[in-house]
């Protein structure tokens, strides 16, 4: 494939990834993942979107300022600071196809916990956010990104909308931050990496503009419907695509 035609590619799928985690929170590590692994390669691939997703995080961040919830950030970076650096530590020799497969199948899972009436009943406790970040931090170390992962205990803590996006950004920001300087003291940051995503990052910010005026329009009930097919779609790329990695 040209090497204009496969930035192209690379450049509508970032775009895409991000306007679908300004409407959801999440997924779009989900859809960039296997472009940037056909690209570079797992190794390359997931510090790349590190970069790129600490771009595309910071500008939901932005664009959802004035409802953030600090408590909850405080909480989530006290478990995900330390926990994301020691994955970024392991990152290098992980055995990632075992554990793609069980967040796959666990990805799934989380949707029909979910619409269980005692489930539904459930609110994460504000403490609750350190053991969150701390589980979140490590595989999303080891993954890439675990949006999924974190979106319904945010969700169960009952954020929503632009609460809940500009929130999960935030968290997600001070992980990826944290992974990254794991992953420069491992080695498997190279400079080329940082220059790659950095590339995308802007392509991820102007997806995310477009994705918060989505929002905005969303009624709330189709906004949590959007969250659980994506949940699903997730779950079924990991266990499928994720599989053959």
């Amino acid at each position: 494939m040209p090497e204009a035609l496969r930035f192209s590619l690379l450049a509508l799928v970032a775009f895409m990834a991000a306007l679908l985690a300004a409407v959801t929170g999440f997924g779009g590590a989900a859809v960039l993942l296997p472009m940037l692994v056909f690209v570079f390669g797992v190794r390359e691939a997931i510090p790349i979107l590190t970069v790129a997703q600490l771009i595309g995080n910071a500008s939901r961040v932005w664009f959802n300022r004035g409802e953030l919830d600090w408590r909850v950030v405080g909480w989530f970076s006290l478990g995900g600071v330390p926990m994301a650096l020691l994955g970024g530590v392991l990152f290098a020799h992980a055995p990632m196809r075992a554990l793609i497969r069980v967040l796959g199948a666990f990805l799934i899972l989380i949707v029909v916990i979910r619409h269980t009436p005692k489930i539904k009943a459930f609110r994460t406790p504000l403490k609750g956010f350190a053991l969150i970040g701390a589980g979140s931090g490590f595989l999303s170390a080891l993954l890439g990104s675990v949006g999924p992962l974190m979106a319904p205990f945010f969700l169960a803590y009952g954020l929503v909308k632009g609460a809940y996006i500009g929130t999960e950004a935030l968290s997600t920001v001070v992980m990826h931050v944290t992974k990254l300087i794991a992953y420069r003291q491992s080695s498997v940051l190279p400079m080329h990496a940082v220059m790659s995503g950095l590339t995308l990052g802007p392509i991820m910010a102007a997806g995310s503009f477009a994705g918060k005026s989505v929002v905005d329009r969303l009624p709330e009930r189709v906004f949590v419907l959007i969250i659980d097919a994506t949940l699903v779609a997730a779950g079924v790329m990991f266990l499928g695509a994720w599989g053959k990695v």
